[in-house]
């Protein structure tokens, strides 16, 4: 009750902080008005509350109006008969609650240039769609577009799972989104015939079907497209000119860490090895536990202990990193005949923390510990399946590790560090440098995992610790563009409300994060701190 009463008291002060900023930099934003503008767009962020990403596009946006950048912002306004996050996965047809997420826009945007859509249905399209199998939706195109494959990143993330199932829900779901895309296009293209050419399009993610959406349009004009997502850091964001999700970095080659930096990164990772971070907003470890005596005496019994980490079937990364195997679950099927010919391992196999988010609709409906159940290897005698919501120390397993097995995650970055050799599975933020071992195809993959478990011992090359120090670092201190100035967490996971600041802390000259934005946005610069 107390907590539900003072998040509805912050709520209230963030949302006139926000009506205060946004006529505060309406009277103090002053572009040349026939200066190419800079088009936001984030649909998929938020509804009713402020999102960390609906938070970072909102400044990012307004410190680039304070520093005389035309701005307009793209806004939904009842625009797509179902969104990404107004779908409820248990009943598609309801519709998304549109009056709570269009109050918070006006909230948001208000003094601001904003051209708002409102959604049309194309008869003639819904028509084309009308019969389509889920195969034919998923290669479905309209006049050159493809609104099939735009599409079901967003699809698969809304229902939980990689795998769709063929049944009317689903079908009925992706028929309306397609819908809902087209219409996204067809006012977005008015815009940019209007405002041609503009100097960029920000857009929140760029795999969520709205922003694809207006993503690819804007490349099929080579226009500029620079999307943003949550950096590791809390309260930080990750801007990029590509897709933020793959997480691309260009690191100098002649950037090597002091024994400042060294230190700072030491402390980082001591408050991680003690359960200590978020991840956009989201406090995955409440405790982290020591392996208990059931387990070391179950380890006991082997030779060598072979930890295998997994994601989330539905993440959006998950685009970018099935190069080696179509999917997670295809991975895991080959880890299930290598654990079948390797009794004298253990395979500790844990599932991603955020896999079964408790107190929300974003659990997986096609989990790792289905495919555990679905597979009898709970019966396994080498096998260990850690769940995703027991705290066993991933750290605590990595030590005492023969070699590490990840398929994307972070973890095999910190692995590494940790001098454990690590055998990625698929493209990671990492692997574009020799961080850990990444063989160029399926059958280099199986083939070195076999000679890795067969090793009596296995030794980590040393510069590939010093290498994925000089990435994290990187990755944490050089392209997580600082936003905890600004805003402070809301008891709702993912949550935020405006800290108290004046608009003068949004200029460029003022703030590493905004200073980085304009570069990036204006002047084309990496989005580094």
């Amino acid at each position: 009750m107390f907590e539900r009463i003072t998040s509805k008291i912050l709520g209230l002060v963030s949302n006139r902080r926000i009506a205060e900023l946004a006529r505060a930099v309406a009277q103090r934003a002053a572009p040349t008005p026939v200066a190419p503008a800079v088009i936001f767009f984030n649909a998929s962020a938020r509804l009713g509350h402020l999102s960390q990403n609906a938070a970072f596009s909102l400044l990012a946006a307004w410190g680039l109006r304070l520093a005389g950048v035309r701005v307009i912002h793209f806004v939904c306004n009842r625009g797509m008969s179902r969104c990404v996050l107004g779908t409820n996965p248990d009943d598609p047809t309801q519709p998304p609650p549109c009056a709570v997420c269009v109050a918070q826009s006006q909230r948001l945007y208000a003094h601001a240039d904003s051209r708002w859509f409102e959604f049309r249905k194309e008869a003639q399209l819904a028509e084309e769609l009308k019969d389509l199998s889920l195969a034919d939706l998923k290669k479905f195109a309209h006049n050159g577009w493809p609104l099939g494959e735009l599409v079901l990143p967003g699809l698969r993330w809304t229902l939980r799972r990689h795998h769709l199932v063929n049944d009317e829900a689903t079908r009925y779901l992706y028929k309306q989104y397609i819908l809902s895309a087209f219409n996204v296009g067809r006012e977005f293209e008015k815009l940019l015939d209007e405002e041609e050419p503009p100097l960029a399009v920000v857009l929140f993610n760029g795999l969520m079907y709205p922003e694809a959406m207006a993503g690819w349009l804007a490349q099929q004009r080579s226009l500029r497209v620079i999307t943003h997502e949550v950096a590791l850091l809390p309260l930080s964001a990750f801007f990029t000119e590509g897709q933020a999700t793959a997480y691309p970095m260009e690191i100098p080659a002649d950037f090597h860490l002091s024994p400042e930096q060294n230190d700072q990164l030491d402390h980082y990772l001591e408050a991680r090895l003690q359960g200590q971070f978020t991840m956009a907003g989201i406090q995955f470890w409440p405790e982290m536990q020591a392996p208990d005596a059931n387990f070391l005496t179950k380890a006991a019994q082997f030779k060598k202990i072979v930890p295998v980490f997994t994601n989330v079937i539905f993440d959006t990364s998950q685009v970018h990193a099935n190069t080696l195997f179509p999917h997670m679950f295809a991975w895991l099927d080959e880890v299930r005949e290598l654990i079948k010919t390797h009794p004298d391992t253990l395979f500790v196999i844990r599932a991603h923390p955020d896999e079964m988010r408790p107190g929300t609709r974003k659990q997986s409906r096609e989990s790792v510990g289905g495919w555990v159940q679905h597979n009898g290897l709970e019966k396994q005698a080498n096998v260990t399946f850690v769940g995703s919501d027991v705290y066993l120390s991933s750290y605590a397993l990595i030590q005492r590790a023969h070699f590490v097995m990840v398929y994307n995650s972070s973890i095999g970055l910190e692995a590494s560090i940790m001098n454990k050799p690590v055998l990625c599975a698929g493209a990671a933020r990492y692997t574009s440098y020799p961080t850990v071992f990444y063989p160029n195809s399926t059958a280099a993959y199986l083939k070195t995992a076999q000679e890795f478990l067969r090793a009596e011992k296995m030794e980590q090359p040393p510069e590939f610790v010093a290498e994925a120090r000089r990435v994290l670092y990187f990755q944490l201190f050089r392209t997580a563009l600082p936003f905890n100035g600004y805003l402070q967490a809301h008891t709702r996971m993912g949550y935020v409300h405006l800290n108290s600041f004046s608009f003068d802390d949004l200029l460029p000259q003022n703030s590493s994060a905004m200073r980085a934005i304009y570069a990036g946005v204006v002047n084309g610069d990496s989005f580094l701190v």
